[in-house]
């Protein structure tokens, strides 16, 4: 029987993973979420290990890794099609120490991790869109509607761009990014900013959390919803979120290794926001089940690296989820004071916090002079330069591996590097000196901006969307 998923609310019917990933949000404001977590056969990691799919492609280990949870929704052939159309790039492992290694994640084509998901999302909802219009022209054309949908996304950085550029262009589609004016680095909103076509960019005069009420509030109206289309990019939509497993196994199967015997225990520290990445690494973990699948792999927990704004540190340290506004810093993709992927986390726990605490083995929220002092120094020692996000990660590893947190003493680590240092120019250039753009961020540098400035209120992006998208 093919997997169902359940809303966080709690009132909604179960539904496909491709009714999720059209819907995006639940209808009673829930995110989707597994009935359960598809479990790996015992063996399978080994398999995969001694089948060297650690040296294969992206594409070939995301169709093994995925089958399970889109079965009912897309066959084998069409998974292996539209993942490896979207998963063209690689994902290298780069080792700093013996003990600490970078999983560069900013080899797709807007520099960081969000390509993964949102180029696995585009492909898909344009498969199941192309698919409900096959149909209705079966059946002669009733019971559908074939206006394009709407790709509704709030992003407070990278998000924005990833999808931007993942859907631009497609047929059946138009995207509305919303986004803090002022808050993104001027580099993520050339990415996002300028593409035109079929993407408009909406310039909120507020916060990302103004931004994420916003989306949240469109999909809660009957008639903006029904009139628009709308669905959701963000890592509300399970087709943002499932992908980014992949790479977590990925890097986990490219680590060195011993020739006989368990793997040397992990640690992966994962720069958070929004929460949508660690909740990916946490079902990969889940995946793995059993104590000896877990060791095969060598996955001894993740360490969740926060700048200031530290919400869910503090309800890790039993203070309760409290959501307040964001704080601005130069690790912007993370200046998230409501983040909606808590919800899937608890409901993976069963809300228990003591489980959650041995999944996740520390939490540091790090300051604007601290990340800086981060780049500045691993550039120093290593000639590294890492964005701020993934210095975060790398403040947060090393005090988890000083402490020898995670149970298991000897552990390595492993930090998620999200973005191209280039996007942060004016973060990072100032302490390590130049850093060159990459070719796609130095065409986005000479578009010309085409943002649409926007209150943070629905009537305005009623107003917008009918006004940009009719």
């Amino acid at each position: 029987m093919s997997l169902r998923y359940l809303s966080t609310g709690g009132a909604a019917a179960a539904v496909s993973l491709g009714e999720a990933v059209v819907r995006g949000l639940a209808p009673d404001g829930g995110l989707y979420v597994p009935r359960a977590v598809p479990r790996l056969p015992a063996g399978t990691w080994e398999r995969w290990a001694g089948e060297d799919l650690a040296g294969a492609g992206l594409a070939e280990l995301a169709v093994e890794l995925l089958a399970p949870w889109s079965e009912g929704t897309f066959d084998r052939a069409t998974l292996r099609c539209t993942l490896t159309e979207a998963l063209d790039f690689p994902a290298p492992v780069v080792r700093l120490s013996d003990d600490l290694f970078l999983l560069e994640l900013f080899h797709g084509p807007t520099l960081a991790f969000k390509d993964f998901g949102a180029r696995v999302m585009a492909r898909w909802i344009a498969a199941l869109d192309a698919r409900a219009r096959d149909a209705r022209a079966r059946d002669g054309g009733h019971g559908g509607d074939d206006r394009p949908l709407t790709v509704l996304v709030a992003t407070s950085g990278d998000t924005g761009s990833a999808v931007a550029s993942a859907f631009h262009g497609v047929a059946g589609t138009r995207v509305a990014v919303l986004y803090p004016r002022g808050q993104v680095s001027p580099r993520q909103e050339r990415q996002m900013a300028t593409l035109g076509g079929n993407v408009t960019a909406l310039a909120v005069e507020g916060t990302f959390d103004d931004c994420q009420r916003l989306v949240k509030a469109a999909f809660a109206d009957p008639d903006l919803a029904r009139r628009h289309r709308l669905t959701s990019a963000n890592s509300i939509n399970l087709g943002r979120l499932l992908p980014q497993m992949v790479y977590y196994a990925h890097a986990l199967l490219r680590l060195p290794r011993p020739s006989r015997g368990p793997a040397r225990p992990t640690l992966v520290a994962t720069p958070s926001g929004n929460f949508g990445n660690l909740t990916a690494g946490l079902w990969l973990q889940a995946m793995l089940g059993r104590e000896e699948a877990a060791a095969a792999a060598g996955l001894a927990g993740f360490v969740a690296a926060t700048n200031v704004n530290d919400v869910v540190p503090r309800f890790l340290a039993g203070e309760g989820f409290a959501p307040r506004p964001s704080l601005r810093t130069v690790a912007n993709a993370m200046d998230v004071g409501d983040p909606s992927n808590l919800a899937r986390i608890r409901w993976l726990v069963d809300d228990d916090l003591e489980r959650l605490r041995r999944r996740v083995v520390a939490w540091s929220a790090w300051d604007d002079d601290a990340l800086r002092g981060a780049i500045r120094r691993l550039h120093r020692d290593t000639g590294h330069v890492v964005c701020p996000h993934t210095a975060a990660g790398v403040l947060a590893i090393e005090q988890a591996l000083a402490a020898r947190r995670g149970g298991r003493p000897g552990a390595r680590g492993l930090v998620l590097a999200t973005a191209h240092p280039a996007k942060f120019a004016e973060v990072v250039e100032p302490l390590v000196g130049p850093v060159e753009p990459p070719p796609a961020l130095a065409a986005a540098l000479r578009r010309p901006l085409l943002s649409i400035a926007m209150a943070p209120t629905l009537a305005a992006l009623g107003s917008a969307l009918s006004a940009a998208l009719g």
